[in-house]
């Protein structure tokens, strides 16, 4: 989850404000040999650089519509079909304002260098600020993984709160069994042999769990992992989870076909 931002790549929009004239100062530094301060040199700097600015705006808005028809996963197709097309569209602004720009102000079309020299340059550029991009979305991911872990560790030192006439009582995570739906209430199971009555749903509950220690098998049941000592595969992709002999819960809980993966990589995985 991203944290409070201006923008979903926040922050790219303050960055390129101050990048894209420098990428401008720099193509001047490496097109022309004797570069003279004057009005002419300051007017076509920074035409350019609005050029400039009206192309990366048009690669924002692009990416940002990517982010809404193809994820990262696989990551080579994605970075793949921003850069042709970001680079594409922003290549065809840049040539086309650069031509009217050159009828405008000179009366003739843009000098046949620019197409031989200066567009491949600028094309680099692109290549540089799709990677920026890029980058800033696996920083966030990245920023969301540390949360969730946090987040995780502070669930598992903590525990259930539960009810117990009119005291309210947390039950340590590692004590409890698991959790069932029983007519219009959710039964929790603990270790000590004891069962709270919650008016919880069980998705509420589910939320409420650290994901390293439950999972919920089926519409009925969460269950904590020290409680489960294994599978069996079923027909059809379902499978049957075990559990120990002395809890109270069924020995055998099924799994739908669709839930199996998850919980098979889960069970494999978080130790």
């Amino acid at each position: 989850m991203k944290p409070n931002q201006k923008s979903a790549y926040y922050p790219d929009i303050p960055l390129f404000l101050v990048l894209i004239p420098f990428i401008s100062a720099f193509n001047y530094y490496l097109t022309y040999a004797n570069i003279k301060l004057n009005w002419w040199l300051i007017f076509t700097y920074t035409l350019d650089t609005l050029i400039g600015f009206a192309a990366w705006l048009a690669v924002r808005r692009i990416i940002l519509w990517l982010d809404r028809k193809i994820s990262y996963n696989p990551f080579a197709k994605r970075v793949i079909v921003q850069f042709l097309i970001t680079t594409f569209v922003g290549l065809f602004i840049i040539s086309f304002l650069t031509e009217l720009s050159s009828l405008i102000v000179k009366g003739t079309w843009a000098h046949p260098s620019f197409y031989n020299y200066d567009l491949f340059i600028i094309a680099i550029w692109f290549f540089f600020i799709n990677a920026i991009y890029v980058m800033i979305h696996y920083y966030y991911q990245w920023q969301g993984t540390e949360q969730k872990v946090l987040l995780e560790k502070q669930k598992l030192q903590t525990g259930f709160l539960v009810k117990e006439g009119k005291n309210e009582t947390q039950v340590p995570f590692e004590n409890i069994m698991g959790f069932s739906v029983e007519s219009d209430y959710v039964v929790l199971y603990t270790l000590q042999g004891k069962q709270y009555f919650l008016d919880t749903p069980l998705d509420k509950i589910s939320e409420e769990l650290p994901e390293s220690l439950f999972f919920r098998l089926n519409r009925q049941f969460i269950i904590n992992r020290n409680q489960i000592t294994g599978f069996t595969k079923l027909e059809n992709g379902k499978i049957s989870v075990s559990v120990v002999q002395e809890s109270t819960l069924p020995s055998e809980i099924p799994v739908s076909r669709t839930k199996a993966p998850t919980f098979k990589r889960w069970f494999r995985t978080m130790d």
